[in-house]
Formats: C-alpha cells, structure tokens, sequence
C-alpha cells in the first residue's frame, strides 16, 4: 500500500491547522445550528485548539427560516463582543435558492463571503426551478456563486456537475462528508468530485460541537487530506 493511500485521523493530520472554514452554523438562537451563546463560545474554542484560524458564520436563509439581515448582523456582535479567543470571525449566510433569495437578490440585500463569493444551496432532492437563470442572475448582480455542499445533492449526476463547472460555478466541500457523516453515497461522490479537482472551498457545515469532535477523530486517506482545499 502507498503511502497516500493510508488512512490517518484528521486530528493527527494537521488539516486544521491554519484553515479557514467557510461554511458552519455556529452563530446562535437563527437557525438549526447552535442555540445558545454558551454553545457557540465552546465550539470557537475547540476551534482554536484545532488550529482553526478564520471562520465565516453561514445562518440559513429560507422561506422557512428568513432571517432578516440587520438581525444577523445584531447577534454577530453580541457573539463577537463575547469572545475573546484567536479565530477570526466574519459573517455571512447559506442562501437556499427560493424566493426569499430571489428577493433579496434583486433588492441587494445579502451577506456575501469573502470577495463576494455567494454562498448558495438547493433542496437535497430536487433543483428550484430555473436554477441556471437564478445562477446567472447572481452573476448579473456582481457576485460569485459558490454551492455548498454539491456531494449531498441526490438529483446531480457527473453531467450536471460538468455543466456547473462549466457556467464557472465553484463548489464547497462538506469536510464531514469525506467522513461518511451524510451515508455512503454521499462520500463517494465527495471522493470522486474531490478527486477531480472540483472543489475551490471547504467548510465544516457544523450544526453541533459533537459533530466537529467526530470529525477530528475520523480517519482519512493522507491522498484525500492533501487534496482538500
């Protein structure tokens, strides 16, 4: 057996080390992440240990949880005011593509990642309707559309995904999903796109501490570590 091709635990790997996570639900009491202040300082802290140095707190915005910005903006500062620790925390939000978006989309009201990267999902199971004009209308307005987590979509094959890297879409890893946190079909998938060099961004998508503890003590190939961007 190769060298790459042998497994190590992702707390001995060092993949954290310095790492920016572009996608977690840490920030509390808006959505189906953390809940509480407490929670969401210990999760940071954890993070610092790890090595963590930037993190971009992601809140879902949907029809079903739309949070309104300047409310996002308000609990950000009382989580940053809170903490004291090493990570850099910035804001910004998981987007799901429905008419909430659409909206807000056209008035400009978003809270985009870094260099206007959009952070951007859809339903697991199918995608909205006009899903390239809405990609492309985001385009229009000046910003980059990045897809979460394309792995966990169950209606995307090899060819959607050449389609969307071909309309210069960038994708986001769900580093958990590596780890087979999201089922088996899940993890292929993350392999193969991860193998083919479809990934620009990586990011946790963490909704509970355990979640993060499980991830460090999961075991991956040295290939597939090196790989993750």
């Amino acid at each position: 057996m190769g060298l790459f091709n042998r497994h190590i635990k992702i707390s001995d790997s060092g993949l954290f080390q310095g790492r920016t996570d572009w996608h977690c639900h840490i920030l509390p009491g808006v959505d189906d992440g953390f809940k509480t202040l407490e929670d969401s300082l210990a999760a940071l802290s954890r993070y610092g240990q790890a090595g963590i140095r930037e993190v971009w707190l992601t809140p879902h915005i949907m029809e079903d949880i739309p949070n309104r910005t300047g409310a996002l903006k308000e609990r950000f500062r009382e989580l940053t005011a809170a903490y004291s620790g090493p990570v850099q925390l910035h804001l910004a939000s998981e987007n799901m593509m429905d008419v909430v978006f659409e909206q807000r989309l056209e008035d400009d009201d978003l809270l985009p990642l870094k260099d206007k990267r959009l952070l951007v999902e859809t339903s697991y199971f199918n995608p909205p309707i006009a899903m390239d004009d809405i990609l492309q209308a985001i385009k229009s307005k000046g910003y980059f559309p990045l897809l979460a987590h394309p792995e966990r979509y169950m209606y995307m094959d090899e060819r959607r995904y050449k389609e969307l890297k071909g309309m210069e879409i960038e994708f986001q890893l769900n580093i958990g999903s590596l780890t087979g946190a999201y089922g088996p079909d899940v993890k292929a998938k993350a392999e193969h796109l991860l193998s083919a060099g479809m990934y620009e961004y990586s990011g946790t998508d963490l909704h509970r501490l355990s979640s993060f503890e499980h991830m460090l003590s999961a075991e991956l190939r040295k290939k597939l570590i090196k790989l993750i961007p």
